[in-house]
């Protein structure tokens, strides 16, 4: 098994918001605890089925960030064939409602409030009772 990379200097985080985006920020990682805050549970060829336009680079590594960082859960099987599932952890599914707020505020805002759903977000993700 290979070694993840590490960084030569740990990075410096200023603020709890850049240790948050880092944990879930960027293009991927929120979509992937999206899918599988509703999903609960995928294989890695449920998962990239879910997420249509993601290469297999790009989720392994947005899966190793996740695993990393606490975020997500892999188990894996001793089965022939080799299984291997993914869940959100505690920590990731805490996640969850800060993004549906960003979905909320996302839909709002874009595309002059049409109120849009997010694209790859579970139905009514990012919509609230209580609005």
């Amino acid at each position: 098994m290979r070694a993840m990379y590490r960084r030569k200097t740990e990075k410096e985080i200023r603020c709890p918001l850049e240790y948050g985006l880092e944990l879930f920020g960027g293009k991927w990682k929120s979509r992937i605890i999206c899918v599988l805050a509703q999903k609960k549970t995928l294989r890695y060829g449920e998962l990239r089925a879910e997420l249509t336009d993601i290469t297999d680079a790009v989720l392994s590594a947005a899966l190793k960030e996740l695993l990393a960082g606490g975020m997500a859960l892999r188990r894996s099987y001793d089965e022939i064939p080799p299984r291997v599932e993914y869940s959100l952890t505690d920590k990731g599914r805490s996640a969850v409602p800060i993004l549906q707020s960003i979905c909320r505020w996302s839909a709002e805002y874009h595309d002059g409030g049409s109120g849009g759903v997010c694209r790859g977000c579970p139905e009514n993700f990012g919509r609230s009772e209580n609005r």
